[in-house]
């Protein structure tokens, strides 16, 4: 575990999968179908279910496959969040968890990248995939169970949120 392995786990404790699954639930009850809370929760489901493949794949071929879908759907979503909705939540009171959750994005992108340095047929590349993966998951979890949901109460433009959210995802993963 490198040094700023070691210092992330330090400072993100991990929820329990009860508290992240109730905070799931939770925002999803004050989603409404088609608006950009249920897209990201959605997105949120996908990158859970990635890293589940990931964690399971058997062969180098199989967790590299992983690692590339992972990408595609993370980094579609952080894009988005990046461009929308942090800044969103930023002018609805919440700079400092936009700030927090920037810094968050970008420390996984770097793990990311460190993780196409490991070859897939060591114990090392799972036990980055984990780290990563609990990483993202805390991260998931904060966003879920009250940055989104205050942006959700707050935001003036909803409408706007949605479109812009899904246009960004959209631009970098080709899907709608």
């Amino acid at each position: 575990m490198s040094i700023i392995d070691k210092a992330i786990a330090a400072v993100t404790p991990q929820p329990s999968a009860q508290k992240r699954e109730e905070a799931t639930r939770n925002a999803r009850a004050v989603s409404r179908r088609g608006d950009w809370l249920s897209a990201v929760l959605d997105h949120h489901d996908e990158i859970r279910d990635a890293f589940a493949v990931g964690r399971g794949a058997k062969t180098a071929a199989d967790r590299t496959a992983a690692m590339k879908a992972l990408a595609l759907v993370l980094n579609g979503h952080a894009l988005a969040e990046e461009l929308v909705l942090y800044p969103a939540l930023g002018q609805v009171g919440g700079k400092a968890h936009a700030a927090h959750a920037n810094l968050e994005q970008t420390t996984t992108k770097a793990q990311m990248a460190e993780l196409e340095n490991i070859a897939p047929s060591k114990a090392a590349w799972r036990d980055k995939w984990e780290r990563i993966e609990g990483a993202v998951l805390t991260h998931m979890f904060e966003e879920e169970s009250s940055w989104f949901l205050a942006l959700n109460e707050k935001a003036d433009q909803p409408r706007r949120l949605t479109a812009r959210y899904l246009e960004e995802f959209q631009r970098y993963t080709g899907r709608a």
